[in-house]
């Protein structure tokens, strides 16, 4: 008999969206399926549809606890879990009717801990799909531990994402997401994968990620800083288990860093007194000779780094020249990715 699958869906304030989610796990071709619907104290209809899709279904378990965020959705959806492999799905995602039976039947022919399905980034009219570093119809990629590791810290073709990954349940079953923060997958992400023998990418996108429409300039607050804190926490098990890297995550974090320091002078009033942004100038100020080495072959990261050392506005004026000039055509726009009318 095939191996059971379980679906991790933790849900909150998504009742326009939740359908067409459950649907999709529900109508997939491989039939052999626990569906952990978990409800996390939502204030709409949602804790009624998913008991109705309990009653309808007997392999749905509807479960319901109150509001702790997406981490302790996820860990409590875990208690329930019984199948070999498990699957986390976001409520306002979905996916092809395929996509289990081949990242299964993927698993099964290489041995593999963990199966990465390509995906859309979802808009209301359109998708985009990834295409700098694979097409749709190329072969699977097979990654060993150590060039898995590699990928996740560049986090290009492996995600930090929890979602649209098919996970042995043994892999994942110890290791729980962090409660109280954003970006948890980047608390989570590098403890799965220093587990992983085997990893392997599939190219065609069978998962849908849907974009709100809400900007992150609009909707931008300091926990958004917690993705520093992860990577800071990921960098210092990186120190400890994957010297070759260190570079590597160094210029994430700088990267990072410029990044959230330009977002909180944008959004001004939401840092008093620019407490975040004096903490991140320190934080890049006392670690200069660690990024200036880990950035030397990154000519751009090399330049916006050099010129925030010597002032932050530097930088931001850097930055908003060059976007000007790609405006007006002087300088050529960066690869964009593939674009889908739907």
């Amino acid at each position: 008999m095939l191996p059971k699958v379980s679906v991790v869906v933790p849900i909150y304030k998504v009742e326009n969206y939740l359908a067409r989610c459950v649907d999709s796990i529900l109508n997939q071709t491989y039939l052999n399926l626990e569906v952990i619907l978990v409800n996390d104290g939502s204030p709409d209809q949602c804790g009624k549809m998913i008991e109705e899709y309990a009653a309808k279904d007997t392999r749905v378990k509807a479960v319901h606890k109150q509001n702790g965020g997406l981490s302790d959705a996820r860990n409590y959806g875990m208690k329930y879990v019984t199948g070999e492999y498990t699957l986390f799905v976001d409520s306002d995602d979905w996916a092809d009717l395929s996509m289990i039976e081949d990242m299964v039947s993927t698993s099964l022919s290489f041995q593999a801990d963990v199966v990465q399905s390509a995906f859309y980034y979802a808009y209301e009219d359109h998708l985009l799909f990834d295409n700098r570093y694979y097409s749709q119809d190329d072969p699977p990629v097979i990654l060993n531990n150590k060039e898995v590791m590699s990928e996740l810290v560049i986090n290009e073709r492996v995600k930090n994402f929890a979602w649209g990954k098919l996970y042995r349940t043994k892999l994942i079953k110890d290791i729980p997401f962090k409660k109280g923060v954003l970006f948890e997958d980047v608390f989570w992400a590098h403890k799965v994968m220093h587990q992983v023998n085997k990893y392997v990418i599939l190219n065609r996108p069978q998962f849908y990620y849907l974009q709100r429409s809400d900007s992150i300039v609009a909707t931008y607050t300091p926990r958004n800083l917690d993705i520093i804190k992860g990577l800071k926490e990921r960098h210092s098990f990186i120190e400890g288990h994957y010297e070759g890297l260190i570079d590597e995550s160094y210029k994430v974090i700088v990267r990072t860093c410029l990044t959230h320091f330009n977002l909180l002078l944008l959004n001004g009033q939401k840092d008093k007194g620019g407490i975040h942004k004096q903490e991140i100038k320190n934080y890049i100020q006392t670690h200069a000779a660690q990024f200036n080495k880990a950035v030397k072959k990154d000519k751009e990261l090399k330049k916006q780094l050099a010129l925030f050392l010597i002032h932050p506005y530097l930088n931001v004026g850097f930055l908003a020249a060059k976007k000007l000039l790609r405006k007006i055509k002087l300088l050529p726009r960066p690869i964009g990715l593939e674009r889908i009318n739907t």
